[in-house]
């Protein structure tokens, strides 16, 4: 190992004994060393360890612990020290391993928690008698010892894993990639592109909810087919059908990023799609009522831009009813460029007006939307200062849905994580 791999930094308990110390330090070849120490035993290394390293390390230091059977005070001395020395160190979680094989049963303890958010793996050196046949043998002079490693990250990781895959559910997708970027680094080097494809997943998710569909799609490429070489192996337990969501949201944007029109309806499905979520998942009722607004009219734009041309943010006012010609003129033109833009109910009555199904059917539930229309806009994120309660949401959505005639199976659904 030795001639290979350098390790970046070793947290290593002081015994009696020199020599496994020496070994280990010698084995591993750490970049920064820090030792775990009684007074008593500080002089040793100086003394005895020291001068029997190979290499020494690039930066060295010790904590000072009383060799007592006292967990708590050997912990709150390792506290205390370990995230200031490691800070300076600049050193990262997963760049740790831990060597407390020759420590008290307090002192190890201490150090094992005290380390654990930097830890990616614990050795230790034990007599041959004790070892399961499993390790390899270490030979010092005449002496010889058992090398045993692990990590307990590996393990550990199950929980941290659905801990993160929680969050994702919740939408919170930036804390969950950050989470499974924090046990990548922790995980040992097998199940790191596992976990790697897992941030790379959440990443393309918050793409997603900030409508960066490019980004989004992506990622989620990326991400998918990392997942997809993670499962031949095994993978953890729904994984099939995280990656059957995933595949499915993967056409819904492709059918955004590779359409090259200016108004895409996708782009209203996943508006009404995102509008929902905000109300049901985030409890964010306002932003979702506005949403739906939005969605609304990226479907009545659709509509206008595909079947007549109209484009509702420059319309010519020759293009439009014959009865919406006038209004237009004198309410609907910029001051600034001279443009015609359409408000919203405007666009809905010129669809009307122009024979179009859904404008014919906003003009028939006017009165039954007209009550919704109006708490959206006086909600706190429209034009007043009202809060809407959910049940208000609610409505509007299902008169969306019929206003639109889109169905749920065009919509696009997250999946959920179960892992």
């Amino acid at each position: 190992m030795s001639g290979e791999y350098r390790t970046k930094a070793l947290l290593i308990a002081v015994s009696g004994d020199p020599v496994p110390v020496q070994a280990c330090i010698n084995r591993l070849i750490p970049e920064f060393l820090c030792f775990v120490v009684s007074e008593s035993r500080k002089a040793s290394i100086e003394a005895d360890i020291q001068p029997a390293i190979t290499t020494m390390p690039q930066r060295w230091d010790w904590i000072l612990v009383e060799e007592s059977d006292s967990f708590t005070a050997s912990h709150q001395t390792l506290t205390k020290s370990l995230p200031d020395m490691l800070k300076t160190w600049g050193l990262k979680p997963g760049e740790f391993v831990l060597d407390f094989s020759r420590a008290t049963p307090a002192i190890a303890a201490a150090m094992a928690l005290a380390g654990r958010p930097w830890t990616s793996q614990v050795v230790g050196l034990t007599t041959p008698e004790s070892d399961t046949g499993k390790s390899d043998v270490v030979a010092v002079g005449d002496r010889t010892f058992a090398w045993q490693e692990g990590n307990p990250w590996n393990e550990e990781a199950v929980q941290a894993r659905q801990e993160a895959a929680l969050l994702f559910n919740q939408g919170a997708f930036p804390s969950a990639a950050k989470r499974f970027r924090r046990i990548e680094s922790l995980v040992g080097g097998s199940l790191k592109p596992l976990y790697h494809a897992l941030a790379n997943l959440a990443d393309g998710y918050a793409a997603w909810e900030g409508f960066k569909y490019r980004d989004a799609w992506d990622k989620l490429k990326t991400a998918l087919k990392a997942l997809e070489l993670a499962s031949v192996w095994g993978g953890p337990p729904g994984m099939s059908s995280l990656l059957a969501g995933v595949k499915q949201n993967l056409k819904f944007l492709e059918s955004i990023v590779m359409n090259p029109d200016d108004v895409k309806l996708p782009v209203a499905h996943d508006l009404l799609a995102h509008a929902k979520r905000r109300a049901e998942r985030d409890q964010q009722i306002d932003s979702a009522l506005q949403l739906l607004l939005r969605a609304l009219e990226a479907y009545a734009q659709y509509h206008l831009w595909k079947q007549y041309g109209i484009k509702s943010w420059d319309v010519q006012v020759d293009q439009l009813p014959q009865d919406l010609q006038e209004p237009c003129r004198t309410c609907y033109a910029s001051d600034v460029d001279g443009k015609f833009h359409l408000p919203l109910e405007a666009q809905f009555r010129a669809l009307a007006g122009l024979g179009h199904p859904m404008g014919q059917t906003f003009v028939n539930e006017w009165t039954k939307i007209k009550t919704l229309w109006d708490a959206a806009h006086q909600s706190v994120l429209g034009h007043g200062f009202q809060t809407t309660k959910a049940d208000r949401f609610h409505q509007f959505y299902a008169a969306a849905i019929k206003l639109t005639n889109v169905t749920e199976p065009n919509l696009p659904a997250f999946p959920k994580m179960t892992l």
